[in-house]
């Protein structure tokens, strides 16, 4: 993943199995001559060759600057991906799924958060082209224990990058996911035969490992584009960022030609801990470099505490901002909701608390936001 701090470097990073059907080309991360504030910047390219197992992997690595690329958008391509009118939706169903290619697998959470969650990128060729906020379906490898003889059932996972992927080419992309681990109540150890299939599965693949995928799925969480300068609240607790990660990538990393963003996206995340914070360096510089488009609210639940002194979780941030949010939905704006069906009661009794205070009717408000299409949700 690239990690983005005003200080550091810029550095994008693709790997894919010598001989694999998705060469690696340079033209894919326009390595020709860029121009950032009137001077020409040539990016330097390095190939590195390790034998891996069997096979060789292939290495490429670019980098630049962060301060001499400060809000210059990287290029995208191919843009005929703009093009359609209605979003894809089931290119690829469970009894034919498509065999995609595992390019790179990082955890991206640090040693102090409970649990590992991992960022997973997958070359489909170009062959399943997908919108922002929609969904792929895995399909792990084996028998399902409950149909032998048959396949596992397929496990949806939020798309975390745009439709032109993390190598902005529109071959790949890239899943958020945690590694779900089962513990015995009793003995408090690990019990590997309980633990996620999928996610253990798509968290312990390597490079050039095969993966069947179906889809894409999902209209409910689609980014609105009619109106580029409309104000987006997004909410999420934990891998429900994935979505929000593609959105933000669209309106702030990339250059697309047919989408100008000049509105506001307020992004609300809720995890454990500051090492359990997810893409925040790509966050960090965006609320860096657009400070009058994007803004940026963490609730920690083992680190902070809300004004009743208890832990501060995703509800307790709407809460303490719940005027503006308001005011916001009212003027028309998309709220959204995307992780654990666990986060929305207590978000909908905090919604209603601030309603009844304002003397408004929670339930009526509810209904005209969906009438209105400004609710989006998301959640499993």
């Amino acid at each position: 993943m690239a990690h983005l701090a005003a200080l550091s470097q810029l550095h994008v990073s693709l790997a894919a199995p010598a001989g694999s059907d998705t060469p690696l080309r340079r033209s894919a991360f326009k390595v020709q001559n860029i121009s950032f504030g009137g001077k020409s910047w040539a990016p330097a390219l390095a190939l590195d060759l390790k034998s891996r197992n069997a096979g060789l992997t292939k290495r490429l690595s670019v980098c630049m600057s962060v301060q001499q690329a400060s809000r210059s958008k990287v290029a995208v391509s191919p843009i005929e991906l703009e093009d359609a009118k209605e979003p894809p939706l089931n290119t690829y169903k469970p009894k034919e799924p498509y065999t995609a290619t595992i390019v790179s697998v990082e955890r991206i959470v640090g040693p102090n958060a409970p649990g590992e969650t991992c960022h997973i990128v997958i070359d489909h060729g170009g062959n399943v082209p997908y919108w922002e906020g929609q969904s792929y379906g895995v399909i792990p490898p084996g028998e399902n224990p409950k149909k032998p003889g048959n396949p596992h059932n397929v496990r949806l996972y939020s798309i975390a990058s745009t439709r032109y992927g993390d190598s902005f080419d529109g071959k790949t992309t890239s899943l958020c996911v945690r590694r779900a681990v089962y513990y015995d109540p009793e003995t408090g150890k690990e019990d590997p035969s309980k633990n996620g299939v999928c996610s253990n599965f798509l968290c312990n693949s390597k490079s050039g490992d095969k993966v069947q995928i179906t889809g894409p799925s999902g209209k409910i969480m689609l980014l609105p584009e009619n109106d580029p300068n409309a104000t987006h609240i997004m909410i999420a607790t934990g891998t429900g960022v994935a979505p929000y990660r593609g959105y933000l990538r669209r309106m702030f990393m990339e250059g697309v030609p047919k989408y100008k963003f000049g509105g506001l996206a307020w992004l609300f995340l809720g995890v454990a801990n500051n090492d359990s914070l997810l893409y925040d360096d790509e966050f960090a510089k965006y609320l860096q470099d657009y400070p009058d488009h994007f803004r940026y609210d963490k609730a920690l639940s083992r680190e902070q505490k809300n004004k009743s002194g208890g832990k501060m979780y995703v509800q307790d941030k709407i809460e303490e901002y719940s005027d503006e949010i308001f005011k916001l939905l009212d003027d028309g704006a998309h709220i959204y909701f995307c992780g654990l069906k666990g986060m929305m009661p207590g978000i909908q009794d905090t919604l209603k608390k601030v309603a009844d205070q304002r003397g408004e009717k929670w339930d009526e408000k509810l209904s005209q936001l969906k009438k209105n299409k400004q609710w989006h949700v998301e959640v499993y």
